[in-house]
């Protein structure tokens, strides 16, 4: 089944109006909130990094750090920004692999960006388990990853 078509029966299925992308950086639209979906693995997300699985091992958080040390500068600069026009979203964030508790924060891209934009952040997102955040976006530019399981700042730019 292609990826297209695997939308289209997502699309079907849940009563969604679009999709876009394919693979693991699909993108669809629903009820007026444009859902993006994550997948969780140790120290990463997969959809940022291209849909590249490092096969990172991590039993506890200190781990992600001294990998995201060693090699989360090289992985930005390769990794996906993500580009927006403003308005409502909901990130749908999975745990898939990953021993322990994990979480997802969302917030401006500087100090001014943290103090000004909107923002989103929790935890309590178990192994196999997966949570929604919803945030309307406006223009500016925004970072997200996860601090329980460290992942480097994925850059998100929103611009109308």
């Amino acid at each position: 089944m292609t990826a297209r078509s695997v939308c289209r029966s997502a699309l079907a299925t849940a009563g969604l109006v679009a999709c876009f992308g394919s693979g693991p950086n699909q993108v669809m639209a629903a009820e007026g909130a444009t859902i993006i979906e994550l997948s969780q693995i140790p120290c990463q997300f997969v959809q940022s990094e291209n849909g590249i699985d490092h096969g990172f091992k991590s039993a506890k958080k200190a781990d992600c750090e001294s990998i995201n040390e060693r090699t989360g500068e090289e992985r930005l600069t390769k990794s996906k920004v993500l580009k927006l026009k403003p308005g409502k979203y909901v990130f749908r964030v999975t745990n898939m692999n990953v021993p322990y508790e994990l979480g997802f924060w969302l917030r401006g891209a500087s100090l001014i960006g943290r103090a000004t934009l909107p923002s989103v952040s929790g935890g309590g997102l178990v192994t196999g388990h997966t949570q929604d955040y919803e945030i309307e976006l406006v223009d500016g530019e925004y970072l997200y990853s996860c601090p329980l399981n460290p992942t480097p700042d994925y850059k998100i730019v929103v611009e109308g």
